[in-house]
């Protein structure tokens, strides 16, 4: 047996009894190919650590003269918290100021995509986003702002279905320069600090 067909078997049996934990019959009809289906998810939304940000570059880095700000905003994500392996979800803004080489715009959310589906915080996740094309471009600069809504606050704990958590990321002239953070916060409709 191969090591992933290995793996999901293995996830199977313990979402068995994870149901048999919360009082569930595991052969109950509906419940049948739940231990499958589980691990077939958790497969997909955790193929971020199967993902290398380099192979997601390669090839998509350009020299190019210009010299002012590059933003892809709203980017659409979803990702598992770590801490309680539900779902938190929302969207991410990436900004950086070229010095000599840009990045093809679809490998910003690409990006994105590979860092959001791992068990992640959100916090790391917005600094991986911003390092990765710190150090693969030598930019200026990049601002990574994130906004998200964490099911294990709405759902659980605390129960607050409209708070959103927002975290950023902010490394070379928009750490250093008021005016260029005050930029890209303003670019993305958020108010600068």
């Amino acid at each position: 047996m191969a090591a992933a067909e290995t793996q999901k078997v293995k996830m199977e049996e313990v979402i068995r009894q994870l149901l048999v934990g919360v009082g569930e019959d595991p052969s109950r009809e509906g419940l049948l190919k739940t231990p499958l289906r589980v691990a077939e998810a958790m497969k997909f939304l955790t193929k971020g650590y199967s993902e290398d940000a380099q192979k997601i570059l390669n090839g998509a880095v350009f020299k190019e003269k210009y010299s002012e700000m590059v933003i892809v905003k709203d980017i659409d994500f979803f990702s598992v918290c770590e801490h309680h392996l539900l779902p938190f979800y929302g969207r991410v803004h990436v900004a950086y100021t070229p010095k000599g080489r840009i990045v093809g715009l679809s490998k910003i959310p690409r990006l994105v995509e590979m860092f959001s589906r791992r068990l992640q915080v959100q916090e790391r996740m917005t600094q991986q986003i911003a390092q990765t094309l710190f150090d693969a471009l030598n930019p200026e600069g990049v601002g990574v702002v994130c906004e998200a809504r964490h099911l294990c606050m709405m759902m659980r704990g605390i129960e607050k279905q409209s708070s959103r958590a927002t975290t950023s990321a902010m490394l070379g002239e928009f750490r250093t320069d008021i005016k260029t953070r005050s930029e890209f916060l303003t670019l993305i409709g958020s108010k600068p600090a």
